[in-house]
């Protein structure tokens, strides 16, 4: 049920800051990471004191994934390949009378339709438990989020700002890795369970969206912290190897490549602050690597 918060959830973070420098430990010049919320509106990066200077001061900029993929036909057509049910199965068929019940009730709230309307059902009948909590999450955090340019994405606009200047992008893991990462390793009956909860936990969920939301505008990341650490003691807590899958493998990944990216050129480093905290976080791993991490104010 945390796919909103462990996914699309992208600060959190100990001293209520969004971009850190990093420097020493061999580096000649500095670099720089910033805490991104991945469905915020471009404007906010004015909201970031000293983004556009570590921006200038930098040499390339690197990003989850270089947004260029996203225009890929082929890596476009696997990830929707994996987000589809196949073999004839739909969720109207996998799901119980009481189940698709909830379901409908949640796309209501959320959309104003269900799978009883034709339009509802060829769209999101055939695809995966995971891939529909994937989109309810993100739904749920665009409530919060009104301003929001899907063709502008909040990511993809430092790599638009270093494209513009001549610097190079790059990405620390592929879109094919992504969807391996988000739709391809959980059983069904998890997937199932976790749609589940999240149907269950409507209102704790959007509260927990909204809440989410405000902290990151406000640049509260003590507060986001808060609303990551929340969990309801049951089994809709994400468990210790989805975490693992979502978060902190992905975080050494990271920190076994940022110093050779660092010590090519000195780079603006835009990845979801869910990444950034915590004694797995990045900005840890940076500092017990012996980098020298601070806050830009």
């Amino acid at each position: 049920m945390f796919t909103l918060l462990l996914v699309t959830a992208a600060a959190v973070g100990a001293n209520a800051q969004l971009l850190y420098r990093i420097s020493g430990n061999g580096l000649s010049q500095d670099s720089y990471i910033v805490g991104t919320f991945h469905i915020a509106p471009v404007s906010f990066a004015d909201s970031i004191s000293g983004v556009y200077d570590a921006l200038n001061n930098t040499e390339q900029v690197c990003g989850e994934l270089d947004m260029t993929e996203m225009m890929n036909p082929e890596k476009l057509m696997n990830m929707q390949k994996a987000m589809m049910l196949g073999d004839g199965a739909t969720l109207s068929t996998l799901l119980n009378e009481e189940q698709l019940a909830k379901l409908n009730s949640t796309l209501n709230k959320l959309m104003g339709a269900d799978l009883t309307n034709p339009m509802v059902k060829m769209q999101l009948d055939n695809i995966t438990p995971a891939a529909l909590e994937t989109q309810l999450s993100l739904l749920m955090a665009l409530k919060h989020s009104p301003d929001f340019d899907m063709t502008n994405p909040f990511d993809g606009y430092f790599q638009k700002l270093a494209q513009q200047e001549g610097k190079p992008v790059k990405g620390l893991e592929t879109l094919d890795f992504q969807t391996e990462t988000l739709y391809k390793g959980t059983s069904m009956e998890r997937q199932m369970e976790r749609l589940m909860c999240l149907c269950d936990n409507y209102d704790y969920m959007y509260m927990l969206a909204e809440r989410l939301a405000k902290a990151y505008y406000t640049q509260n990341l003590d507060s986001i912290k808060e609303v990551m650490d929340e969990k309801l003691n049951t089994s809709c807590d994400a468990t210790d190897e989805e975490n693992d899958r979502l978060i902190y493998n992905r975080n050494r990944n990271w920190l076994a490549q940022m110093p050779m990216i660092m010590k090519q050129k000195p780079t603006f480093f835009a990845v979801g602050a869910a990444h950034l905290v915590g004694e797995k976080g990045v900005i840890e791993g940076l500092r017990k690597a012996g980098y020298t991490v601070t806050g830009v104010k």
